[in-house]
Formats: C-alpha cells, sequence, structure tokens
C-alpha cells in the first residue's frame, strides 16, 4: 500500500471537520453548472457541510497525514520560500498553491539572476521539483521566474526539509539564489562612425535601433555624435562623452577586420582596457566590450542593426543592471550562443 492509500480514510461529512480532502470534488447542477466545488487540498470547515451533503456526499474520503509527511500544496510552499528567501520580499512574490504548484514571480522590471548549481541540487533530490527560467534573463514586473512541486501527493518531509537545508548552506557561503536586480536609468553616449554616415551619403540605421534597446531598459541616449572613419577623430569623442559624465559608451560601426575599420584601435587608443574583442556569439562576434576607468565601452558590430538578438542584446541589460563584465562572462556566452538559422 503506497503513503498515499495508507493515509486516506471513509468519515462522515460532519466529522470531516479540520480535514483535507485528497482530490478535487465537483458539483453538478444540470442545465446550469458542471464544475469543482471543492479542490484538492481543502480543509474542511463546518460551513463545507450544507454544500457537501448537497453533491449527495455524506461520506468522503479525507487525508490524515502521518508525522513526517507533507501535503503537496505546503511542499511546494516551503520550497518556494526557500529559493525566495522570504514570501515577503518586496521584489518577488508567492502565488497561492495551485494544483500541487508555487510560483515565483517577479514584482519588477529587471535582470534575473539565479543560482543554477542550488537548482540542480534540489533536482537531485527524488519526487522534487524546481524549475525556473535562465539566469540573466530579462523580466517584466509579474513575470513568472520559478515554479515548484513534488511528484506524489504526500512527501517525505525530509526532502523537502532538505531542500531548505541547501537553501541555507548555500546562502551562508555567500551565494545569492535568487533575485531580480532592477535597471538603474543609465545616460548613454553614441558615437556613429563612417565617412558615409558622417557626409551624409546614407541614413544612419544604427541610432535609431540603438535608442530603441536602451529605452526598452529603462535608460536614455543624451547624445549622439558622427565621425569619419578616423582613429584620432573618435578617441576625440570617446573623451568629449566622458567629460560629459555619460554611464556607457555605444560605439557604432567600423567593428570588422577591413583595414579601414578603426573602432577597436581607437577605443584601445583612447586608453580603455579591452575585457574582449571578441565574442563566442553568433550574431554578434565581433563586439567588443572595454572599460575607460569605471566607463565601459562597447563597440556594436553591422549586426545589432537588422539580427533581432545579438551579443548586445546579452552584455547590455547586464551593464543597465550594474553589472561589470569580465572575461569569464564573455567565454559563457558560447554555450547557448548559436542563433543563426
Amino acid at each position: 500500500m503506497s503513503k498515499d492509500t495508507s493515509m486516506l480514510r471513509e468519515v462522515k461529512v460532519e466529522d470531516a471537520i479540520g480535514m483535507i480532502l485528497p482530490h478535487d470534488l465537483t458539483q453538478i447542477l444540470p442545465g446550469k453548472f458542471k464544475g469543482r466545488l471543492f479542490r484538492k487540498g481543502h480543509q474542511v470547515t463546518e460551513a463545507d457541510i450544507p454544500a457537501l451533503l448537497s453533491i449527495g456526499k455524506e461520506h468522503i474520503y479525507v487525508m490524515e497525514l502521518q508525522p513526517g509527511y507533507l501535503h503537496e500544496d505546503e511542499a511546494a510552499l516551503r520550497m518556494a520560500r526557500a529559493i525566495a528567501g522570504t514570501d515577503k520580499c518586496s521584489d518577488l512574490r508567492l502565488t497561492e498553491p495551485h494544483e500541487g504548484k508555487v510560483n515565483v514571480k517577479s514584482e519588477i522590471h529587471g535582470l534575473v539572476k539565479i543560482d543554477k548549481a542550488f537548482v540542480d541540487s534540489v533536482n537531485a533530490i527524488d519526487e522534487v521539483i524546481m524549475s525556473t527560467i535562465r539566469s540573466n534573463t530579462v523580466v517584466q514586473g509579474g513575470a513568472s521566474l520559478v515554479g515548484t512541486r513534488v511528484i506524489p501527493l504526500i512527501v517525505d518531509e525530509a526532502k523537502v526539509a532538505e531542500v531548505e537545508r541547501l537553501a541555507a548552506a548555500r546562502r551562508e557561503e555567500g551565494f545569492t539564489l535568487l533575485e531580480v536586480k532592477p535597471f538603474r536609468k543609465l545616460r548613454v553616449g553614441v558615437i556613429t562612425t563612417g565617412s558615409e554616415v558622417f557626409k551624409g551619403r546614407i541614413q544612419d540605421k544604427f541610432g535609431p535601433v540603438v535608442k530603441e534597446k536602451v529605452a526598452q531598459l529603462g535608460s536614455v541616449v543624451v547624445d549622439q555624435r558622427f565621425v569619419s572613419d578616423d582613429s584620432e577623430a573618435i578617441v576625440g569623442e570617446i573623451h568629449a562623452l566622458q567629460a560629459l559624465g555619460v554611464d556607457l559608451v555605444l560605439v557604432t560601426g567600423g567593428m570588422s577586420v577591413d583595414p579601414d575599420d578603426r573602432t577597436p584601435g581607437a577605443i584601445k587608443a583612447a586608453g580603455a582596457r579591452v575585457v574582449s574583442y571578441g565574442t563566442p556569439m553568433l550574431p554578434g562576434s565581433m563586439l567588443m566590450i572595454a572599460y575607460l576607468g569605471d566607463l565601459p565601452i562597447m563597440g556594436l558590430p553591422g549586426c545589432v542593426m537588422h539580427d533581432l538578438y545579438t551579443s548586445f542584446d546579452v552584455l547590455l541589460p547586464r551593464i543597465c543592471a550594474g553589472e561589470e563584465i569580465v572575461r569569464s562572462d564573455i567565454t559563457e556566452m558560447g554555450y547557448g550562443g548559436f542563433y543563426q538559422c
């Protein structure tokens, strides 16, 4: 006999007050209504007795949990609290248990960070499930981040306690299991290179795209400057934007390996420390990320103009969330970073 069955027994409805329903109970009103009257996990109250009798339930099966076991709803709720840290966090919200599942939702627009190692350790425990979106995903307020549940209706409490223990141990080691970083409102400067644009032979297509992507994260382009393919001119505009006090400089164009593409060399010549020229992601492999002091500078390849998702879309949200990009961040972009058809 399974543990689920051994904790069920049939009682009179009048004797069921305070006990838990192990399954949904359906009400049928011919020609009017057919649906759930009580959901599984409901705790029977005295006020429920007339409704139960009205659907012909003089006796019902109820659940009597033995010490050391949890109903699926309580188990899911405890696991959700374990990863969220609290159900009262201002940036995270836990849903009520529904069909044995609890979701953790974001209350803000921001960048979600999830400790994958913790999630993997939880899912190595038999009969428990913790499912998440990917870390570094941009989310809106109301987005679901994590779902928790257990497989059986009744689960050994020790398994849920192990999830809680793992969460506590991970936090003691200094790790944050789940958070949503709000985006800062950055003042962004754009330098558009290319003699064809500078001399008015073609229309600038980079600026509108970049401005839209920046605005979607709550920041604003405060200045856009146009220069020819001249290294000294590019260096001068980088320093001018730095003096203006911008929080991020985006240099568009001139990022390929053609001899007349001067942007990478100009960023270096401006005195910037280059984190990486190139990323293991397609599209967007020719992107450069560098820092002039604390000022991030990104050299953007042409694909940003026409591809919906590039390495720029991966790194920009992290910068807007206040993160410094380091070499290991670039290295990790290769796995799962092939977006071309």
